[in-house]
């Protein structure tokens, strides 16, 4: 069963009830048809018995899920295996997949008939939904699935080598079942879809030249060399925006996410339209929300001629017309923990993605390389179902893709170093003098190695106190103003409209900070503590048997705030010393994995002029900068 094909899809609102499914005959046709072949192959019936050639009722699937809740401890479940883990169950495998690709066990309504899997169901969390796709397998990968979760040495790589022949184990079973991966992709579009969240990447382009005189002169002085050099966004077809927000909300109301106490209805109007029109028969084709509704609004006229020679791919089912180009934008989201610690190193994660614009006639097909793969430590590859890979290899890869219609994001990467260095590297300082007053110190460098045309757009720290209300600081920075409020200082080293460009900046921030007096109810936390004293061994072995803790958050919560001061579980690494300044910037110009496009190496087939820009951005996302005089968290080392 070459592809990807759904078998159903259900989407389960928080309290685990069926607010949403739908079926495909056609694919459940094919799923009877193995069943009955596999029966006549096997004769032990023991194997037999997990096939069902039947799709459960929607209140069987509420029941299920509640009752996986209950046993796996939540709705990812535990993803290890623990004490309570039942043999049968996904945790029992010993894999964190099993939060991802989950499995539910049935009850059939024949009286005295063990219960039936339904296993791969791909689980997908958006808001307050969980979207749940049931893609098509062969029935033996489901007796597969099903005796690794009865298997005792589960789990343990080296028991696994010795009592199991090749490809027994559940990362073997799943790289044999692409259509894994299809699933996430619907899911993930009907997650979009659900919550009304549907987007189109961004795009930047260049804008005309700088006017020069004059003008250059005054703006540079004034600090905006940058100003000039601003990349412009590129926005979506106004007709197909539109229609990307009309149908994906259709009736419900919004809300902001994670919102505490919002409520979406679910327009089933829009899921319908849009499964109707992206997989017909249980196939997806198309997942492009934008291309969908775009095509349901302003259908197709006479000028709209199939091509005669080529295959026209569902993706793009308007030919364009008008001026050429292509236009890549890099964007990175980078991520770090600084320490200022000599035992513990700093660590910079950095997630990419490169999204495209390529307003081409015809249907022609890009090419371009992707070189320099190992300086820019690229650790993982994804592409966009119009891509193409067709030669690999360790440091060059070439990419040919059909673009669609539109901006979409062609892939997806993962770069475990920086290729020049933290554009913000320092450390923080806070000592406490007495309970209620600190002195801290901010000793920073900015950009330091950055060349042209790398501008810094904006530069800012914010100290968060969440548990402590601030009542005056007192502190002179060397470059930057400070606002604050009760529980926070930010520290604006660059503001927006004065950007820096390729200029290595120094910055300090020393100062005091004093906070209200703690209003804690002593007595009532010392009694508490002595209370869990008393029962220390009672709750440990109540823990162990999980009979009356059957949610792992909860669990985890408990252990988190034992013997510690209720917190703000939005700021959990706030507690006593923990404390942590954030790190916010943005960054044009250039990227810092290194990743690059050549837009002189860029071809199209069949040949045509069209100017191919090419522009970068790279924002903060946890850049974290941990006090260096207190306590913090950090992941250990294994030792070899």
């Amino acid at each position: 069963m070459p592809g990807c094909s759904i078998r159903a899809v259900w989407v389960l609102n928080n309290a685990g009830n069926v607010v949403f499914s739908r079926r495909f005959p056609v694919v459940e046709r094919q799923w009877r048809i193995a069943c009955k072949k596999e029966e006549q192959k096997l004769d032990e019936g023991k194997l037999v018995s997990s096939l069902s050639s039947r799709l459960p009722t929607d209140g069987e699937i509420t029941q299920g899920f509640i009752d996986r809740k209950q046993r796996d401890g939540s709705v990812s479940g535990y993803g290890i295996r623990i004490a309570s883990s039942q043999k049968g169950s996904d945790s029992w495998v010993d894999d964190p997949i099993t939060r991802h690709v989950i499995s539910l066990q049935l009850d059939q309504n024949v009286e005295s008939a063990p219960p039936f899997l339904l296993w791969p169901l791909v689980l997908h969390i958006k808001g307050q939904y969980c979207i749940l796709v049931l893609p098509l397998v062969e029935p033996y990968h489901l007796m597969m699935y099903e005796k690794i979760c009865q298997r005792d040495d589960c789990g343990n790589p080296n028991e696994v080598k010795k009592n199991s022949f090749p490809g027994e184990s559940l990362s073997s079973l799943l790289l044999d079942l692409p259509c894994i991966t299809g699933a996430f992709m619907v899911a993930q579009a009907l997650g979009d879809v659900v919550t009304g969240e549907v987007l189109e990447p961004d795009m930047m382009v260049s804008p005309p030249p700088s006017v020069g005189g004059l003008l250059d002169t005054l703006t540079g002085s004034m600090g905006i060399t940058g100003i000039a050099a601003r990349a412009k966004p590129v926005g979506t077809p106004v007709a197909a925006t539109a229609t990307v927000s009309s149908t994906a909300t259709g009736t419900t109301t919004s809300d902001l996410p994670g919102s505490k106490g919002s409520s979406r209805t679910v327009d089933k109007d829009a899921l319908r339209n849009f499964i109707s029109s992206s997989m017909p028969f249980g196939t997806p084709v198309d997942l492009g929300v934008a291309n969908l509704s775009a095509t349901r609004l302003n259908g197709f006229s006479s000028l709209d001629i199939p091509h005669t020679d080529l295959k026209q791919p569902a993706w793009k089912p308007y030919l364009f017309r008008g001026k050429q180009r292509i236009l890549f934008m890099i964007h990175e989201v980078v991520s770090a923990a600084m320490y200022d610690r000599d035992d513990v190193p700093d660590t910079i994660s950095i997630s990419g993605q490169i999204n495209c614009r390529a307003d081409l006639e015809g249907l022609p097909d890009v090419s371009f390389p992707l070189t320099s793969l190992n300086t820019a430590h690229i650790e993982a590859l994804s592409f966009h179902p119009c891509a193409q890979v067709p030669e690999q290899g360790v440091d060059k890869q070439a990419l040919i893709f059909s673009p669609p219609l539109g901006n979409f994001i062609l892939m997806h990467y993962q770069a475990s170093l920086c290729n020049i260095g933290p554009p913000v590297k320092g450390f923080y300082q806070l000592s406490m003098v007495s309970e209620d007053e600190g002195a801290f110190l901010f000793k920073l460098k900015l950009m330091e190695g950055y060349k042209a045309p790398t501008t810094m757009e904006f530069c800012s720290v914010n100290m968060p106190f969440p548990r402590r209300k601030i009542v005056l600081i007192d502190g002179n920075p060397s470059i930057g103003t400070v606002s604050t409020t009760e529980h926070s200082v930010e520290w604006k080293i660059i503001v927006s409209g004065r950007s820096v460009t390729a200029k290595s900046l120094e910055a300090t921030f020393p100062g005091t900070i004093k906070f209200a007096p703690k209003t804690i109810n002593r007595h009532s936390y010392t009694s508490n503590l002595k209370a869990e004293a008393m029962h220390e061994e009672e709750s440990d072995s109540e823990i162990e048997g999980s009979n009356s803790m059957n949610n792992i958050e909860e669990l985890l919560e408990e252990k988190m705030n034992k013997d510690l001061n209720s917190v703000d579980l939005e700021e959990p690494f706030c507690w006593e010393a923990y404390n942590y300044a954030k790190v916010s910037f943005k960054l044009l110009g250039s990227t810092m994995s290194g990743m690059s496009v050549d837009p002189k190496a860029v071809t199209l087939y069949p040949a045509a002029k069209a100017p191919c820009e090419v522009s970068a951005q790279v924002l903060s996302g946890d850049y974290i900068l941990w006090n260096s005089l207190g306590r913090y968290p950090h992941a250990a080392s294994p030792k070899v």
